[in-house]
C-alpha cells in the first residue's frame, strides 16, 4: 500500500507548518507531516498511532519488540524488560515533545495534540499529525485563524506548553507504566528531560542555544506539576575558562545497564570533570 503521507503539503493556513519545516530542516532525523481534518492517520508497516501505544496492548508489545531486538543486535546482550520499555518511550516522547515545543520556541504557537491525532514511523523518523487548535499571543497574525486560542502573555503561553505536553503524553505514560517499574514522579521526570533536551538541541541547531536555555528555565522553573524538576542548567568552566552549559537529568535513561561506561553527559553518574572533557571535545 503506498504511503499517502509522503510529500503531502500541509493544510492551507496551517499555523505550525513553517515551524515543522524549519525543525525538519535543522534536524534531519525527524520529518513532520501535517494532515487536514478529513485525512486519516497513516497505518500499515512501520506506522503506529500514539493511541495504540497508550492502550498498552499487543501493538505496544510489537513496538517494544523492535527495541528489544535493536539492543541485542547493537550491544550483544539482552536488556531487561523495563529498560526496553524506557528506551521505547524515550524514542517516541522526545520527538513528540518537539511537536509542541518547536512551534512555541520558533513562532510562539502551541498546538494541542490528542493521542488519536499522532502517528509515528520510527525507522523512517516521521510523525504524522493533525492539529485542531493552538494557542498564541494577541499580536500574532495567526490569532485570526480557525482553532486559535488567544492567551494574554508569555507566562500563559508557557502554561499552554506544559498543558499540551501533559495532555498528549499522560495517556502514554499510563500505557507504558506497567512495563517500566517506575513511579509517577520518575515518569514525569522523564518527560521533563524530554522537553528540555529537545528544545536545547533545537536551540543549538538554529544558533539560539542561549535563548533556548533561558526559555526552558522559565518554562520549567521547578514548581510546575506534573513535571517533577526544573530545567536545571548550570555552568562549568573549561580548561581555558570557557563557559560550558550542563544540567543533571531528572530521570535515568538506564543505558548504563547495557554499557556501564556509557553514561550520557547530563547523567548524574557523570562527574563534572568528565563532563568538561566531553563538552570541550565536542566544542
Amino acid at each position: 500500500m503506498p504511503d499517502s503521507s509522503i510529500d503531502v503539503p500541509p493544510p492551507a493556513g496551517s499555523p505550525v507548518a513553517e515551524a515543522y519545516a524549519r525543525l525538519s530542516e535543522a534536524y534531519g532525523n525527524l520529518r513532520v507531516v501535517e494532515r487536514a481534518a478529513h485525512e486519516s492517520a497513516p497505518r500499515g508497516v512501520g506506522w503506529i498511532g500514539a493511541d495504540a501505544l497508550a492502550a498498552g496492548g499487543a501493538e505496544l508489545d510489537g513496538y517494544l519488540a523492535w527495541d528489544d531486538a535493536q539492543v541485542l543486535r547493537d550491544h550483544g546482550r539482552q536488556a531487561r524488560p523495563d529498560v526496553v520499555a524506557t528506551f521505547g518511550l524515550h524514542r517516541y516522547a522526545w520527538p513528540a515533545c518537539l511537536l509542541v515545543t518547536a512551534p512555541w520556541f520558533l513562532h510562539r504557537r502551541v498546538p494541542r495534540l490528542s493521542a488519536g491525532h499522532v502517528a509515528f514511523h520510527r525507522t523512517q523518523r516521521r510523525m504524522s499529525v493533525r492539529i485542531d487548535s493552538f494557542a498564541c499571543l494577541p499580536d500574532d497574525p495567526a490569532a485570526a485563524l480557525p482553532g486559535a486560542r488567544v492567551v494574554p502573555d508569555e507566562e500563559a503561553l508557557r502554561g499552554e506548553v506544559r498543558a499540551a505536553v501533559a495532555q498528549h503524553l499522560e495517556p502514554l505514560l499510563d500505557g507504558f507504566a506497567p512495563r517500566m517499574r517506575r513511579g509517577r514522579r520518575a515518569l514525569w521526570g522523564m518527560v521533563t528531560d524530554e522537553i528540555v533536551s529537545g528544545v536545547w538541541h533545537l536551540g543549538k541547531l538554529v544558533g539560539e542555544e542561549q535563548r533556548a536555555r533561558a526559555e526552558l528555565a522559565a518554562l520549567l522553573p521547578g514548581r510546575t506539576a506534573p513535571y517533577t524538576a526544573s530545567a536545571g542548567f548550570r555552568m562549568l568552566s573549561g580548561p581555558s575558562g570557557e563557559r560550558l552549559a550542563t544540567r543533571d537529568r531528572a530521570s535515568c535513561c538506564l543505558f548504563y545497564t547495557i554499557r556501564p561506561e556509557g553514561t550520557c553527559t547530563t547523567c548524574p553518574r557523570t562527574c563534572d570533570a568528565e563532563r568538561i572533557v566531553r563538552l570541550t571535545a565536542a566544542a
